[in-house]
């Protein structure tokens, strides 16, 4: 009988340390067979007490490797040419990839089968192992990264007298059934890997930065550090009407906070893109990774229809009251703009999702004097004339009817509502006005 190593076949005359990354390899690939009493080049070496070495096996698959494997190997004492050898038959595991507990799921703790030999797996075989036992949700993964501490999710916790701890962690599906971190203790994690990164431009254009900052750590650190960042931006200006003092801030402090949760909780983490807001003279655009999850469309959204793509991050935003149980952040953000003339713009492609929000005290042409036409006639009497001929009218329509931008057509709107001309009805799209 000629006996020699193969893809599926190991020798080793004792028991050593090696052990482990063969059965770990045999467990992550197609299985295989580790013989024990039989050296590399096939000759046989009495093993004097099989049950002995089956019991030092077992113990150290329990012990040392993660996830449990011990359902995949059988033990079995074979005899070749009258002398006794250890058989350890392992098969493919369901919850690949096996590693070395105290390596972690890394390449030097996942090993798989490369010829006649094991070595350690790369992070992309790692990550598709990952991925064919876990799905595609990336939050239920679990986590390449092991070495995780939580202070600032833990702190944001006790802020609202919450309890964080092992058992609310598994609930929370921050660590799995085997007490393996996911890819949300990682999100939630003080290594988290994913950043926002925020700039503050002169002007309208990206031609010229005035400030830049990149926001890491927790994604609860980094929501309370970047609303910080972009309230000490948002300044708020007065007006007077008499002796009756207004202020009123550059963007809703509302808007604000829904888009910024909406960024961190739609986002689509499997890219490691950071997630983009950039502060113009005139707006503020939030920027995420991940369009529309499949099957939703624009139109949906803006009705209220909310699929959440992150849905155990979600929970822990419910849990921390920071979020409502169903997507109302949108139209949350939509109704703080409303009387004011302008709308806030939602833009989507195939990998990103855009939230635009106006500053309320620099719309274009502010102060400045009215346009008239040939005749005389300023916009804002040619819309009081709509106004007569039609009863009602949508400022959409009256945008198309006198030609003028939407954030002109918003302030000359809001200027007669507020000076009680003409009155504002209906929500939404709905939206309409009429003459007082």
């Amino acid at each position: 009988m000629i006996r020699r190593e193969s893809e599926n076949t190991e020798f080793k005359m004792i028991v050593v340390d090696d052990v482990k990354k063969e059965i770990i390899a045999f467990a992550n690939c197609d299985g295989g067979k580790l013989y024990i009493g039989i050296q590399n080049d096939g000759t046989v070496v009495d093993v004097a007490d099989p049950d002995s070495v089956a019991l030092q096996i077992s113990n150290m698959v329990r012990d040392a490797i993660k996830p449990d494997l011990t359902m995949f190997i059988h033990y079995e004492t074979v005899e070749i040419e009258g002398k006794q050898a250890v058989l350890v038959d392992v098969q493919q595991g369901t919850e690949r990839p096996y590693y070395i507990a105290k390596k972690g799921l890394r390449p030097e703790g996942v090993y798989v089968r490369q010829g006649y030999s094991s070595a350690p797996a790369t992070n992309t075989a790692i990550r598709r192992m990952i991925k064919e036992t876990d799905g595609d949700h990336f939050e239920e993964m679990r986590s390449l990264e092991q070495k995780l501490t939580f202070d600032a999710t833990a702190n944001e916790f006790a802020k609202r007298n919450i309890a964080f701890g092992s058992a609310q962690m598994r609930t929370l599906e921050i660590t799995s059934r085997d007490g393996v971190y996911t890819n949300l203790g990682l999100l939630l994690s003080d290594q988290c890997v994913h950043t926002i990164k925020t700039a503050v431009f002169e002007g309208t254009t990206q031609s010229e930065f005035k400030d830049r900052r990149e926001f890491t750590g927790s994604l609860l650190k980094q929501m309370n550090e970047v609303y910080e960042y972009i309230d000490f931006r948002n300044q708020i200006h007065s007006t007077f009407d008499k002796l009756r003092r207004i202020d009123k801030r550059d963007i809703p402090e509302v808007a604000v906070r829904e888009a910024l949760l909406n960024l961190l909780v739609h986002r689509e983490y499997a890219f490691r893109a950071s997630a983009l807001i950039s502060i113009y003279t005139d707006r503020i655009e939030f920027v995420s990774i991940g369009g529309l999850v499949s099957g939703v469309t624009l139109n949906d959204v803006m009705m209220g229809i909310s699929v959440c793509r992150n849905a155990n991050l979600a929970n822990v935003f419910y849990r921390l009251e920071l979020i409502e149980a169903y997507g109302t952040g949108i139209r949350k953000i939509m109704d703080a703009y409303e009387g004011t003339g302008v709308t806030p713009q939602i833009e989507t492609s195939d990998n990103a999702f855009k939230i635009i929000l106006p500053n309320l005290n620099a719309q274009p042409n502010a102060g400045a004097a009215e346009r008239r036409d040939d005749s005389g006639d300023t916009d804002e009497g040619k819309l009081l004339l709509l106004l007569k001929e039609q009863g009602t009218i949508k400022r959409k329509d009256a945008e198309e009817e006198l030609g003028i931008s939407r954030s002109v057509c918003g302030r000359i709107l809001k200027k007669l509502v507020d000076g009680g001309t003409i009155i504002q009805e209906g929500k939404g799209k709905n939206t309409h006005y009429r003459l007082l």
